[in-house]
């Protein structure tokens, strides 16, 4: 479910690794899946991903499937959409107000407040680095 306000690809492709002989064919099938899971969520891959350029969505791909940590899924609630839009720019520019504002075309004044709403929504503390990450890994893997 795609709870960002991207458009997801009506079809997506996925690249596995080479592989040598029929025993591996199961690994390159896994990898082919997830990198196609990756491609039709995030638009800079274009609807055709290949899992050798998927940097840390190989990792996030294995969490698409494990129920999201609690601290986080009150902000995939469909009502909070755009909080999560919003925490989600937030971390991509590493916590940059004014360049996270821009991207989502918002005052940095509205920016603070929807933090301090994910902040409050969440219990994490946006400044710390280990609940930046859980949210942020949470966010991506909510997306695939």
């Amino acid at each position: 479910m795609n709870l960002m306000s991207r458009a997801p690809h009506q079809t997506a492709a996925g690249i596995g690794s080479v592989r040598r002989g029929p025993a591996e064919l199961a690994g390159a099938w896994h990898e082919a899946l997830a990198a196609a899971r990756v491609a039709a969520a995030e638009n800079r891959f274009g609807g055709v991903a290949d899992w050798r350029d998927l940097g840390p969505y190989r990792l996030l791909s294995a969490l698409a499937d494990v129920p999201p940590d609690p601290a986080v899924r009150p902000l995939l609630r469909a009502e909070h959409r755009e909080l999560a839009r919003t925490a989600e720019a937030f971390l991509d520019h590493a916590g940059q107000a004014a360049r996270a504002a821009a991207a989502l075309g918002i005052h940095r004044q509205t920016l603070y407040y929807r933090l301090s709403r994910i902040a409050h929504l969440t219990g994490l503390d946006l400044a710390d680095g280990e609940d930046r990450l859980l949210l942020h890994m949470a966010l991506k893997a909510a997306r695939l």
